[in-house]
Formats: structure tokens, C-alpha cells, sequence
């Protein structure tokens, strides 16, 4: 059985006392992914790739408001109805806050796109398809989601 760390054929090694030395290739890691825009071509949005502490941080804040969900859904009265569409709303926001680096391609009102830009007065539509993008990059279920 090949561990990951004895895995490289051509890492070069020397024993010095009681310790082995190899030397690697380094792995090149980008924390961010840049995707073009399936909805508006031309438009290219960068996000922050899922880590280890980013995704405790993510979750903390998403399981923070579907308590509120949870507690807002189990009313039958509009207004409680109301609140809940709100804070699903609220979820995604926070996922763009959490994931969304930059845009670029995109001039909205003949200002360069932001991520505060495009949250204000962007399209809905590249909104939606960047939320769905980051969340499918985090891989949660939405049992996760909710926790």
C-alpha cells in the first residue's frame, strides 16, 4: 500500500540519523476558482474555493439563520410565510458574501461590477447562477445547509 506520502516515485530522499528527507515537487493550489458566465457570456466571477476553516465559517453563519427558518416555517400565517422567503433569501446572500471574489465583464448603471454592485443593481439571473455555483462548489447537502 502506497501512503500519499510515500507516493512519488520520483521524489529524490537521504537518510540523515533517524530522519528520511525527500523532496517533492510542490503542488500548486489556487484558493479561488474563475468560471465564465453560462447566463451572460462575456462575464467571467471568481470564488473562493471551500477550505477546511472556511467551511466551518460558512456554516456557523448559514446554520445561525435556518434556526430562524425553522422556527418562522412552522407558522401557516402569510406574514410568517413571508419571513421565511426572506431569510432563504437572506442564505444566499450570505453565500455570495462568503464566496463571491470578484466579477468582471459586467458594467451596470456604467459602473464596473462589484460584488456589492451586482448584489444592488446587477440581474437577478447571474446572481442566482453564481450562488448555485459556489454552493455546488462547497458540495453541502441541503441537510447540511440547514444544519
Amino acid at each position: 500500500m502506497n501512503f500519499f506520502w510515500h507516493s512519488r516515485e520520483s521524489a529524490s530522499c537521504s537518510s540523515q540519523g533517524h530522519l528520511r528527507r525527500c523532496e517533492h515537487e510542490q503542488v500548486p493550489y489556487s484558493s479561488t476558482l474563475t468560471k465564465n458566465s453560462e447566463f451572460a457570456p462575456g462575464v467571467v466571477f471568481t470564488i473562493r474555493r471551500l477550505s477546511f476553516g472556511r467551511r466551518m465559517e460558512l456554516s456557523r453563519k448559514i446554520r445561525e439563520i435556518s434556526r430562524k427558518i425553522d422556527f418562522v416555517a412552522a407558522g401557516e400565517e402569510l406574514q410568517e410565510r413571508i419571513e421565511a422567503n426572506l431569510l432563504a433569501q437572506e442564505i444566499d446572500a450570505t453565500y455570495l458574501d462568503w464566496g463571491l471574489v470578484g466579477v468582471e465583464g459586467l458594467i451596470i448603471d456604467g459602473e464596473a461590477a462589484t460584488p456589492a454592485l451586482l448584489v444592488d443593481k446587477g440581474p437577478q439571473e447571474l446572481t442566482d447562477e453564481i450562488v448555485r455555483t459556489i454552493k455546488t462548489l462547497c458540495g453541502l447537502t441541503e441537510q447540511e445547509r440547514k444544519n
